[in-house]
C-alpha cells in the first residue's frame, strides 16, 4: 500500500506541473464518488498529509461544516493536502441574468473564499456568452431571452460585486464571450462537437426532466452543457485551471468539462469537479427570496441594513446551520452558539444577531455592516442614536413615506401629522397611543398632546421620522416647496 500511494502522489505531481500530459491513475474523472463510499485508508493517508503540509484541506473544511455534496474524484482531496502538489485553481461560474448576484449565488462566492483561504487561486467566470443561452439546470421553462445592452450591464454589475466581495484576496475574473466570440460553429463541432455523446447529455438530470415536462427543452437549451464544458476546458488550457465549483444542479454542466479534458486532451483525473449543496431550509424551501423578491448581494438593489435584517430573521430551526455554511466562524464557535441557545436565559435572536453579522460583513464590508447596525438601532423607538439623513435613507426603502412642504409641517402638532402621514387612522387612535407611550418621534417618545413640530426636528432639514410602537413607522420627507 505505501508503495501504491508512493506512485499516486508522484503521478499527481508530475500532472499539476504539466497541466495535460498526465500519467493515467485508477480513478476516472467522470466517476462521481458518494460521500459514502470513501476509503478509510486513503482518508487517514491524506491526514497525515494534510498535517505535514500545513495547508488546510479545504475538501474536509467543506464537509464538516456541511457544504460538500459530491466530487467527480477523491483525488481532489487528496490534491488539498499532497504538499508535493501546487495550488489548485478554481472557479465558479455565474451567468448575467441579472444586474446582481442574488442569495442563490452566495454559496459560490463562499466555496471560492474558503479554497482561498486553505492557499488556492480563485477565478469567478462571467458568462457573457453562455447566458445568451440559458442554464436550463433547475428551471422548469426557458430562460426570456436577454438583450445586449442588458447583458452588458449584467456583466459590469455581476464583475463589481464579486470584485468587492473577493477582490482583496485577488479573484480572477474572466469574462466567456471574450473566446466566445472567436469561435466559429463548424470549427465547434469538428474540434469539440464530435467528443460529445449525445446519449450522455440527454442521461442528464436536467435534461430528463425538462425532456419529460410538457413545455419540452430547445436545442439551445441542450447545447448548454456543452458550451460550459467547453469553458472549463478553455481554461484548464489556457489558464491552468483544474476545478470547477458549483451547485449540486451543476453536476451535468461541471462533468461535461472533465469529460472534454479527458478525451480532446487526453488527461485522465487531472480536471476536478465539486458541487456544494443548494440553500436550502430546514423545510425543503428555497432559502433565498423574500416578500418583496431575491435578495440581492449589490447594495444598489438591497440595502446593507435589509440585507441585515433579513438574516436576522432566521428561524432557530436554521440558524445553526447557516453560521455553518454561511460564516467563517469556527467551529467550536458555532457549537458553543448552538450549547447557549438551549440554556436558560439565552437571549433571543443572540445567535441571529452573530448570523448577520458575519454574513453582512462578508458582503457588504466592515462599513456596511457599520452602516446596518446604525440603521437597526436608528428603527428602534427610545434608541439613544442620533439619527441623520444618510442613516435614515438608508432605511427610507424599507419603511412607507410621504412627502410634506416645510411650511405645512412646521408647528404642526404631533397628533395631527401622524394621522395625515397615515400613520394612524384617526386622532383618537394617535392620541390613545401616545397616552400608552407608544407614539415616537425620531425615536424620542411623545408625552405631550401639544408636541409640535419645531425646526431641530427635522433630521438634517429633510426627513421626520413617526413611529407607532416597534414595529409600524412613517418617513416623512421634507420639501422646501411651497
Amino acid at each position: 500500500m505505501n508503495m501504491r500511494m508512493a506512485a499516486v502522489t508522484t503521478s499527481r505531481a508530475f500532472l499539476f506541473s504539466h497541466h495535460y500530459y498526465s500519467l493515467p491513475l485508477c480513478v476516472p474523472s467522470f466517476f462521481r464518488v458518494p460521500r459514502f463510499h470513501r476509503n478509510p485508508i486513503l482518508l487517514s493517508a491524506v491526514k497525515c498529509l494534510q498535517s505535514s503540509s500545513g495547508r488546510q484541506n479545504v475538501v474536509d473544511i467543506l464537509e464538516e461544516r456541511g457544504l460538500l455534496e459530491s466530487l467527480t474524484s477523491e483525488q481532489l482531496r487528496h490534491a488539498c493536502s499532497d504538499p508535493s502538489i501546487p495550488p489548485l485553481k478554481v472557479y465558479c461560474g455565474f451567468d448575467p441574468t441579472a444586474e446582481s448576484l442574488h442569495l442563490g449565488n452566495l454559496l459560490g462566492l463562499i466555496v471560492l473564499s474558503w479554497f482561498q483561504k486553505c492557499g488556492h487561486q480563485t477565478v469567478a467566470l462571467i458568462g457573457g456568452a453562455t447566458a445568451r443561452v440559458g442554464d436550463p439546470s433547475g428551471k422548469s421553462l426557458e430562460r426570456p431571452e436577454l438583450d445586449l445592452e442588458t447583458l452588458s450591464r449584467n456583466t459590469s454589475g455581476i464583475s463589481n460585486t464579486v470584485g468587492k466581495i473577493l477582490g482583496s484576496s485577488g479573484v480572477s475574473i474572466f469574462n466567456n464571450y471574450d473566446w466566445w466570440k472567436e469561435v466559429r460553429l463548424l470549427d465547434f463541432l469538428k474540434d469539440v462537437g464530435r467528443f460529445a455523446r449525445v446519449g450522455s447529455m440527454m442521461a442528464k438530470e436536467s435534461v430528463k426532466k425538462r425532456l419529460e415536462s410538457e413545455q419540452g427543452m430547445s436545442y439551445t437549451e441542450f447545447t448548454y452543457q456543452l458550451l460550459q464544458g467547453y469553458d472549463f476546458l478553455y481554461l484548464f488550457r489556457s489558464e491552468g485551471v483544474n476545478v470547477q465549483i458549483g451547485g449540486s444542479d451543476q453536476w451535468g454542466n461541471i462533468t461535461a468539462g472533465t469529460e472534454l479534458i479527458r478525451k480532446i486532451l487526453r488527461a485522465d483525473d487531472a480536471a476536478y469537479g465539486l458541487t456544494f449543496r443548494l440553500l436550502l431550509k430546514s423545510d425543503g424551501t428555497k432559502f433565498g427570496k423574500s416578500e418583496d423578491g431575491a435578495i440581492w448581494l449589490s447594495p444598489s438593489m438591497l440595502s446593507p441594513y435589509k440585507f441585515y435584517q433579513y438574516f436576522f430573521s432566521v428561524s432557530d430551526a436554521d440558524v445553526v446551520r447557516f453560521l455553518k455554511i454561511l460564516t467563517f466562524l469556527d467551529m467550536n464557535d458555532i457549537r458553543q452558539i448552538e450549547s447557549d441557545m438551549k440554556r436558560p436565559g439565552y437571549l433571543p435572536n443572540t445567535a441571529q444577531r452573530r448570523l448577520a453579522e458575519e454574513v453582512t460583513r462578508f458582503v457588504h464590508g466592515q462599513d456596511g455592516l457599520d452602516e446596518a447596525l446604525k440603521a437597526t438601532e436608528a428603527m428602534r423607538p427610545g434608541a439613544d442614536t442620533k439619527l441623520d439623513w444618510k442613516t435614515m435613507q438608508a432605511i427610507s426603502e424599507d419603511v412607507p413615506s410621504c412627502s410634506f412642504p416645510y411650511h405645512q409641517v412646521l408647528d404642526l402638532s404631533v397628533v395631527d401629522l401622524s394621522v395625515s402621514s397615515g400613520l394612524f387612522d384617526s386622532k383618537s387612535a394617535a392620541r390613545r397611543l401616545l397616552k400608552q407611550g407608544g407614539l415616537y418621534l425620531n425615536n424620542s417618545r411623545v408625552d405631550s398632546e401639544s408636541k409640535r413640530i419645531e425646526p431641530q426636528d427635522v433630521v438634517d432639514g429633510k426627513l421626520l421620522l413617526l413611529s407607532a410602537g416597534k414595529k409600524n413607522k412613517v418617513l416623512v420627507r421634507i420639501s422646501s416647496s411651497s
